[in-house]
């Protein structure tokens, strides 16, 4: 029996054994596989956000940190050790998400602000028209989409009425920077705002301040995938339907001519006259049809 025992004893130490065996190959087999990817691979250490990021966002050594990256994809311009990233206060120029590289493009230079000016390509500019509910599309334009802008204004032309119109795409494909002063691309609720400032070149910042002294702007919300420009035509009020239809002018009836003026009639009277002396004598009246005749009767002789 006591012989029995040992061997069993005997035998689970020797499983044991064999089980650290394998165990300890495994994960030293993993290391060694982990090992030659990395020295494959070539990793690289570089900053990353360790938390979201919006425009004007501080770079601090608590919102960062570094992290191994394949050293054959590191992307351009990102910082290699925290206090480079760090270094003279950087904020967010563009939003940044967990986990992404921190990158030069995407933050500002030492003692640098976050200012519109400083995400603005060098050959393009910024300029800002005013918007309503209805022109900025219900509020649906935020920064970071895509717009056209089209101009509402009177036909031009000495024979044009003030229900001669037409509208024409004065931009297309135009980056909105910002709505109002909101320009965080993560703000994507719909915000009924009062100004849109416009990514352009010099020339569409000279149109778009000419356009919005002649008439009325609005803008066209695209998708942006869609790069498409050109083919865009300018749509008068006869392409609103309705084409052979008119009414005209109405005209007051001619007033009737005045009466002449006449001479009052005078009726002459005869001063002196009296009204027809009575018959004296015996009379004698004859009935005509219905109109009666009075006659005066002489007497015989006279008498």
């Amino acid at each position: 029996m006591r012989g029995r025992n040992l061997l069993i004893v005997g035998l689970a130490i020797f499983i044991g054994l064999i089980a650290v065996y394998l165990a300890n190959s495994y994960f030293s087999g993993m290391e060694r596989r982990s090992e030659r990817e990395a020295e494959a691979n070539r990793m690289a250490r570089i900053v990353v956000a360790t938390q979201d990021f919006q425009f004007g966002s501080p770079i601090t050594s608590t919102n960062i940190r570094l992290a191994n990256w394949p050293a054959n994809s590191v992307p351009q311009g990102a910082f290699v050790s925290i206090e480079e990233a760090i270094r003279g206060g950087r904020v967010a120029l563009r939003p940044i998400a967990i986990g992404e590289p921190i990158l030069a493009t995407k933050v500002s230079g030492e003692g640098g602000r976050a200012t519109l000016a400083s995400i603005l390509p060098e050959e393009l500019r910024a300029v800002s028209i005013p918007v309503n509910p209805v022109s900025g599309v219900g509020g649906f334009v935020r920064a970071g989409d895509v717009v056209d802008v089209m101009l509402t204004r009177q036909i031009p032309g000495d024979g044009a009425s003030t229900q001669d119109q037409m509208t024409t795409v004065v931009l297309e494909n135009v980056l909105v920077l910002a709505i109002d002063q909101v320009a965080d691309e993560k703000q994507t609720e719909p915000a009924v705002g009062q100004t849109a400032t416009l990514q352009t070149d010099a020339f569409g910042a000279q149109k778009l301040t000419l356009a919005r002294r002649i008439g009325e702007l609005s803008l066209m919300l695209r998708n942006v995938e869609n790069q498409e420009v050109g083919g865009t035509d300018t749509v008068t009020s006869s392409d609103l339907g309705g084409a052979g239809y008119y009414i005209a002018a109405r005209t007051a009836a001619p007033a009737a001519a005045p009466a002449p003026a006449t001479a009052p009639v005078r009726t002459s009277v005869s001063i002196g006259s009296s009204t027809p002396a009575r018959p004296r004598g015996p009379t004698m009246s004859v009935v005509r049809g219905t109109e009666p005749t009075t006659y005066e009767v002489q007497r015989k002789g006279g008498w």
